[in-house]
């Protein structure tokens, strides 16, 4: 629908332009009081709703259409859906996702008076976004969503959050009063390069180096065409990659100077950047996951260089040798441009490395036997028998999946974020589902984490979202349960029952299986992607220590903490 060009308009109006401007059309969201206005108008413009069980859900929902697309993902709730939202916003905080949450409020001329389900919205949306904002008139909602968004994709993406109260939707003003600006208008921006000389200096560390490694994770995934600039980079230079978070197969994990997940616990690898003598940081952050860049995990006598678009992480926790901030993929393709003024030639360390990552996936596939109890390693070799290349998949919980599973393409494998927060792989794989629906979506989950968001299989059904999840069902937290009985020698609160969820996807409208016998998986499996609508594939496993919970327990043996 063409922007109006009435003179009067309503607040809920003005949202719904500025919107589509954006060319927004998918809005993730639970109906209720206080966004009745605003989805009225809205409806009669070119918005898709995707109305979700739980808030919560719609924007776990939100928070991967925007990773995936690059996009805003926008959700819109009432009051205390917006309390709702709160845990999984503070998801998006730490996936780095450039959402849009928007909610509704009693009216705004009797705030602080006790209206109906009155919250402080802006102050609890505070710590977990990069910004929240109340509107206090209908002709400045389009300054507050371009406000909003370009907020939202400056420096590291992240989420925002605007209130607008029932009162402003309603609130009729005049349009000549309002001015709605294009995205380009109010957010566009020409790439950040590097200084010149700091390229120079860059390459020439990189040339003297004997064991250099490079990380890329969320920024360098935030431009589609940082794959080819990096892949160029890469084989002029020979230096190594590893990858995590939204990074994951930003460069495929078979190519030959790409080794894979960066992750402690599940790439051996990975481990051997304690030998490195150089480090090329595209975008990782200098935290927990990395010792914060201290001895021992990076020596103390490495050559740090750091590529990041925000100022904040340059040289936080550790001091680097050269700090670029800027967009990676321009600065990427500056490094690159420079290497090709020189040969370069395979160094030793590859070997080391390219070892230790064939040893990691023998000794995954070594646990692959067809015993009953199902070991958690053999539902993965069988899966990944039906994965496609395009596929996407989705982890959540567990994680003997996310070091055997490779990725092999940009935005199309996902685990958690550092917040850790469990119960996003069912939406997330929805909207992956949304976003690509010619491709085939999974999502692998544990019994404990499906139970977050398990509804969500309804709304996967009445959209004719045809993802299919794969529950791994121990009966239990497995991997608090696993320290608990190694740290206390026995465990609280961390049993569940093992329930038919298949039984439970069956009464959703979605297709169902229960699997409890090696043999019984695949025919299972392959059941499961023919069924031609959301199906769930429920298989009795073994408890087992996972890899998260031998590492946290080796580490606070060692004396340091558990994550």
């Amino acid at each position: 629908m063409p922007i109006t060009s009435s003179r009067t308009v309503t607040g809920s109006h003005l949202l719904a332009q500025a919107l589509q401007l954006e060319g927004i059309r998918h809005i993730f969201m639970l109906v209720g009081d206080h966004i009745l206005p605003a989805l009225d108008v809205m409806s009669d413009y070119d918005f898709r709703f995707i109305d979700t069980r739980h808030e919560q859900a719609a924007m776990h929902m939100a928070d991967a259409w925007a990773r995936i697309t690059g996009q805003p993902g926008v959700t819109m709730v009432t009051t205390p859906g917006f309390a709702n939202v709160i845990p999984s916003l503070a998801y998006a905080m730490s996936s780095e996702s450039p959402v849009l949450s928007i909610s509704g409020s009693a009216e705004l001329t009797n705030i602080d008076r006790g209206i109906m389900q009155e919250l402080d919205q802006i102050n609890m949306a505070k710590p977990v976004t990069k910004g929240a904002w109340l509107v206090r008139d209908a002709r400045r909602i389009p300054e507050y969503v371009a406000l909003a968004l370009r907020t939202a994709y400056t420096g590291r993406w992240g989420p925002v959050h605007l209130t607008i109260p029932i009162d402003i939707q309603e609130q009729v003003v005049d349009g000549s009063q309002a001015t709605l600006y294009t995205p380009q208008q109010y957010r566009g921006r020409a790439p950040v390069a590097a200084a010149p000389a700091q390229i120079v200096e860059a390459i020439g560390l990189l040339r003297q180096a004997k064991k250099p490694v490079i990380i890329a994770s969320n920024p360098a995934a935030y431009d589609e065409g940082s794959t080819a600039v990096l892949e160029r980079f890469l084989e002029t230079t020979r230096v190594p990659l590893m990858n995590d978070e939204s990074a994951r197969g930003i460069v495929s994990d078979d190519h030959p100077y790409c080794m894979g997940f960066f992750d402690l616990s599940q790439n051996q690898a990975a481990n051997l950047i304690k030998e490195a003598d150089l480090v090329l940081i595209l975008g990782k952050k200098l935290d927990f996951s990395v010792n914060y860049g201290q001895p021992p995990l990076l020596p103390a006598d490495a050559k740090l260089i750091q590529v990041d678009p925000s100022p904040a992480e340059l040289g936080r926790n550790r001091g680097v040798d050269i700090g670029m901030l800027g967009d990676i993929r321009v600065i990427v393709e500056q490094l690159a441009d420079e290497a090709a003024k020189y040969t370069w030639t395979d160094l030793p360390w590859l070997d080391a490395l390219r070892a230790k990552r064939a040893a990691q996936q023998e000794w995954f596939e070594s646990y692959a036997t067809m015993d009953t109890p199902i070991h958690p390693m053999l539902v993965h070799k069988t899966l990944e028998g039906f994965l496609k290349p395009d596929d996407t998949i989705v982890f959540d919980g567990g994680d003997y999946g996310r070091g055997f599973h490779q990725a092999r393409s940009p935005r199309s494998w996902f685990y958690l974020p550092n917040l850790g927060m469990l119960g996003s792989a069912l939406p997330t794989a929805m909207a992956a589902k949304l976003a690509r629906p010619h491709t085939r979506v999974v999502a692998v989950s544990g019994d404990g984490a499906f139970g977050f968001n398990g509804m969500e299989l309804d709304t996967a059904v009445r959209n004719g979202l045809d993802v299919v999840t794969v529950v791994g069902n121990d009966a239990g937290w497995g991997i608090d349960k696993n320290i608990q009985e190694q740290f206390y020698g026995r465990t609280v609160a961390a049993d569940l029952s093992p329930l038919r969820y298949d039984i439970v996807a069956q009464g959703l409208g979605a297709h169902g299986e229960y699997v409890e016998k090696a043999e019984e998986l695949s025919p299972a499996l392959e059941r499961a992607f023919d069924a031609g609508k959301a199906a769930l594939v429920n298989v009795r496993i073994k408890n087992v220590m996972s890899l998260r919970a031998q590492a946290a327990v080796a580490k606070r043996k060692s004396g340091g903490s558990s994550y």
